[in-house]
C-alpha cells in the first residue's frame, strides 16, 4: 500500500513557562486511523549558555486538551482526506498521558532533529493524539514540527 505523509508545526513559537509542563503541539487522529509518528523537529531560542535544559517528552494522550488549531499539510504520497488535526500552545494540557520518549535539550539555541528508525517509530490509537511535551526551568520559547503517517 502507497503511504500518505503529514506533517503539522506550532503556527508561532511557543512560550514556556518556568517548570510548568506544556504540550507545544500534537496531532489528533480520527476514529478511523491512529498516528504514526515519522519524524520529530524541535528548536528553543534561548541566548544563555548555563541555562538549565528543557525536558523535551513525546507523548500520547487519550484525552485531548484546549490549544491553538494547527493545520496539516499533506507533504508526500498520493492526496487523500488526511482526517488528521492538530493544536499548538495548549493553554489546558491534555489528559491520561503515556511518555513515550524524553530528552533534556539545551534551551541556548538547541536544536534536535530526529528520523525515527524504520519500524521502531511510535504511534498512537485511533481518536487519540500523540504530542511533544516540554518543561523548561526558565521562560523560553520553542518550536516544533511533526512528520507523521495514518496506522
Amino acid at each position: 500500500m502507497a503511504k500518505a505523509g503529514y506533517s503539522a508545526a506550532v503556527g508561532a513559537a511557543v512560550a514556556l513557562a518556568a517548570a510548568t509542563p506544556k504540550s507545544i503541539l500534537s496531532v489528533i487522529a480520527p476514529s478511523q486511523f491512529g498516528v504514526d509518528l515519522k519524524k520529530v523537529r524541535i528548536s528553543f531560542d534561548g541566548v544563555t549558555a548555563s541555562a538549565a535544559p528543557v525536558l523535551v517528552e513525546i507523548v500520547s494522550f487519550t484525552t485531548d486538551g484546549t490549544g491553538t488549531a494547527g493545520t496539516v499539510n499533506q507533504i508526500y504520497g498520493r492526496t487523500v482526506t488526511p482526517g488528521f488535526t492538530s493544536k499548538y500552545n495548549y493553554s489546558a494540557e491534555p489528559t491520561t498521558p503515556t511518555v513515550i520518549d524524553r530528552y533534556t535539550l539545551t534551551p541556548n539555541g538547541g536544536l534536535a532533529i530526529y528520523d525515527w528508525p524504520l519500524g521502531d517509530s511510535p504511534d498512537c490509537a485511533a481518536s487519540s493524539l500523540i504530542a511533544v511535551r516540554c518543561t523548561a526551568p526558565a521562560i523560553v520559547n520553542a518550536n516544533a514540527t511533526l512528520w507523521f503517517e495514518r496506522c
